[in-house]
């Protein structure tokens, strides 16, 4: 194994070299021949079918490399992906080194940063799907830098959505900061003619999240990139396990785009699939997958990132990864145009979303200075997010499943929502035993809620696959 050097505050990695300015990093992107993230995204909207793209790190360069060509030769995913490292995420450079150069197969993810961009560009060249980079950093300036200069043109993250489902004692004001920085660059290779798909982590925690909850973190992420220059901005939801209600929920992103974006900005619905616990046995979980892409077809997603039959059991290996990118895939078969959902129903969920959101979410962009607003309004409670790990969310909004398994507010918290929209949900809950007050009840329903899909499968606890 080569071992690689990293100049602290001088990133290039590998190579210790100074980035390329950004003119040369469009130059060498344009020479690649092979479409941008955004221009898969907005090919795939035009045809009718979901782009597929699977979850997928490592920390050796070779490995990953090789991970990526037999993800692209046996599936042929739209989109590839390089999860980052959790040392690079926080910015630990160093320890990224240390354990890249000592045992890399203990990293976590792809050390970009620690690699170099010769080696991100290197990656990039021995693959024809763009790359898109996924980590979970509250300041992830210097990775985006080096994600430039390899060639990659779709990023995922934002201020809010990086920061409060990750990070203990961020500040917000610090990651909004940051992530405009990289907002801004993006805008400066709008100029220089290079489009980024900028995709906002709407899954927030991802698991028991509201739809509107998820949408107006997205709705303000997306304002404050779309003012920062951004031109391509793709907007994820997690998979609630409700048909009508995430059918809707993906329906809702374009809807709140022409109501809050400029017109000149493309906008693409992104669904996760579930992220909540997966079914053990193999064909439940196939179930499911399949069953995801079905969703993200009919809420007219652009994308769909997957997930695999391994995932009860950890770290899925290549030829689940395979399997799962295969079977999702299938879902946009032109034989499958039959498979239809309840449109009035679909209609009046995607009106309460699309309500709920505005009431999330106009008081601050009311406000002269939206930074400050969304600061505040954490601060206040009045925008928040389930099961946070910062201490700069109140996470006072408590989600519970009603009857038919869609994610209600059993309690609002200091979220501004009218009695209308109180009274709707609590109406919602009711035979859903949602009123007792106990909170071991509690625990015991949102445990009974996380594990959804188990139990609607009959598994067993401790049940292995078969």
């Amino acid at each position: 194994m080569t071992k690689v050097s990293y100049l602290p505050g001088r990133p290039g990695g590998a190579g210790t070299e100074a980035l390329p300015p950004l003119a040369e990093s469009v130059d060498y992107i344009t020479s690649l021949g092979k479409p941008t993230a955004a221009r898969v995204l907005g090919d795939a909207r035009e045809a009718g079918r979901v782009a597929i793209q699977p979850r997928c790190g490592v920390g050796g360069h070779e490995e990953m490399k090789a991970l990526l060509r037999e993800l692209e030769d046996q599936a042929a995913p739209d989109i590839l992906t390089l999860t980052i490292d959790s040392h690079t995420r926080l910015k630990r450079f160093e320890q990224a080194l240390r354990s890249l150069n000592r045992a890399p197969a203990d990293l976590n993810g792809y050390p970009l940063v620690s690699h170099g961009y010769q080696r991100g560009r290197d990656m990039n060249e021995s693959v024809a799907a763009p790359l898109e980079i996924r980590h979970g950093s509250p300041d992830a300036r210097i990775l985006f830098d080096v994600a430039v200069a390899s060639g990659i043109t779709s990023f995922e993250g934002g201020g809010i959505s990086y920061n409060l489902p990750y990070s203990k004692a961020v500040p917000l004001a610090e990651s909004l900061a940051a992530w405009q920085a990289v907002d801004e660059v993006c805008g400066e290779l709008g100029d220089l003619g290079l489009v980024v798909d900028r995709e906002l982590f709407g899954t927030l925690t991802a698991v028991l999240v509201p739809p509107s909850i998820s949408l107006a973190i997205s709705v303000l992420e997306a304002v404050l990139a779309a003012r920062a220059g951004v031109r391509c901005i793709s907007v994820s939801y997690p998979q609630s396990g409700h048909l009508v209600q995430d059918v809707a929920a993906l329906r809702a992103v374009p809807a709140l785009a022409r109501t809050y974006l400029p017109p000149g900005v493309e906008v693409h619905a992104v669904l996760h699939e579930f992220m909540g616990v997966f079914p053990k046995r193999r064909g439940n979980a196939e179930d499911l997958i399949f069953y995801g892409a079905l969703v993200a077809r009919l809420g007219g997603a652009s994308k769909l990132i997957t997930k695999t039959y391994q995932e009860a059991f950890g770290i899925p290996d290549t030829r689940a990864n395979v399997e799962g990118l295969r079977l999702a895939d299938r879902a946009n078969s032109p034989l499958l145009g039959f498979i239809t959902v309840d449109e009035e129903r679909v209609a009046d969920e995607l009106a309460w979303i699309l309500a709920e959101v505005a009431d999330i979410v106009e008081p601050v962009l009311a406000a002269p200075d939206t930074t400050t607003a969304v600061i505040d309004a954490f601060a206040a409670g009045r925008l928040d997010i389930p099961f946070s790990a910062s201490r700069y969310a109140k996470s006072e909004i408590i989600p519970k499943r009603d009857a038919e398994g869609a994610i209600r507010y059993l309690s609002t918290g200091s979220l501004p929502f009218g009695d209308r929209t109180r009274r709707h949900n609590s109406d919602l809950l009711k035979g859903a035993d949602s009123t007792d007050p106990v909170i071991g009840s509690l625990l015991t329903g949102l445990t009974d809620d996380i594990n959804y899909f188990p139990a609607l499968f009959r598994e067993a606890k401790g049940e292995e696959s078969g």
